[in-house]
């Protein structure tokens, strides 16, 4: 039986060349981080040690995590975290994965933020964009005394959000929620990234988002509006008079999820663009008067 490799340079050196033979992409970089989360080694020690061994257990769990990733195991439920925002929150196959996209959703929320705003996660997951959006707005001061709620029609991404709240210590009221179904209250600001994948579409993507991330957080049915239908839909009677209705989007969905609004009696509708140029956020400002005014004109 071949002797495992114990040193850190050769055994990094082979983890990367077994995702890369099993095309996983970003190979070098999955292989560096189960490296760094089995042995804890930062990048600063390998480089001036490279000659170091690991223990012969640290080069098992390291195999046995490389052999995960190759059968497209997302690294997150490998690690069992994502960061979000500058937040480790925990993660598993009940919610769906934190990208970095949805951190301009969080962004666009904390320029509206304000004291003692009531807020809203529809459709939380995690809980990153709500815990993340508490604890910024906390750092800069801007809320004091507010309210936050999530929903989420999961009980299973339900106690993952708990979780989460309850490592990073943000106040939260979690509610199992089919959309407004267990929601009562009415809000200053609700935010929501739902379901938007046509279901389509959900089996050409890659495996480790069609096979490991919970399908009833990707389905955004037929043309992927469904939810966006329902939450302006219903949120009408659930938005204080100036509130904000926000949503992260797919990069195509902006013209029909702003025309939803404005039909609604929206105002102040705008889109934000990620990174990449792509849109991202819709934004609207409820304005009760237009849209009685709205409601009328359709009578």
């Amino acid at each position: 039986m071949k002797q495992r490799t114990l040193k850190l340079q050769r055994i990094y050196k082979e983890g990367s060349a077994y995702l890369e033979s099993r095309q996983i992409p970003d190979a070098q970089i999955d292989a560096w981080y189960l490296l760094e989360y089995v042995t804890g080694i930062s990048r600063a020690s390998y480089y001036g040690n490279p000659e170091k061994n690991i223990s012969e257990e640290e080069a098992k769990r390291y195999w046995e995590y490389l052999e995960k990733r190759a059968r497209r195991i997302p690294l997150q439920h490998i690690t069992g975290s994502q960061e979000f925002m500058g937040y480790e929150f925990l993660v598993n196959e009940h919610v769906l994965i934190p990208r970095q996209d949805t951190e301009n959703l969080v962004e666009e929320a904390l320029k509206v933020i304000r004291p003692d705003m009531y807020v809203l996660d529809m459709c939380t997951g995690s809980g990153c964009i709500l815990i993340s959006l508490l604890k910024y707005a906390a750092e800069r001061k801007h809320i004091t005394g507010g309210k936050a709620v999530g929903a989420d029609i999961s009980a299973d991404a339900l106690e993952v959000a708990k979780k989460n709240a309850q490592r990073l210590k943000a106040p939260v009221i979690w509610v199992q929620s089919d959309i407004f179904e267990n929601v009562s209250e009415s809000f200053d600001l609700i935010v929501s990234n739902p379901p938007y994948i046509r279901t389509e579409v959900i089996q050409g993507l890659e495996d480790e988002v069609k096979l490991h991330d919970p399908w009833i957080a990707l389905d955004g049915y037929e043309d992927g509006l469904y939810f966006y239908r329902r939450i302006v839909s219903e949120s009408i009677s659930h938005l204080n008079d100036g509130a904000w209705l926000m949503f992260e989007i797919g990069h195509d969905q902006a013209e029909d999820v702003s025309k939803l609004m404005k039909n609604a009696g929206f105002c102040n509708i705008y889109v934000k663009k990620d990174l990449a140029g792509l849109d991202r956020v819709v934004c609207g400002m409820y304005n009760k008067r237009v849209a009685e005014n709205s409601s009328r004109t359709k009578m």
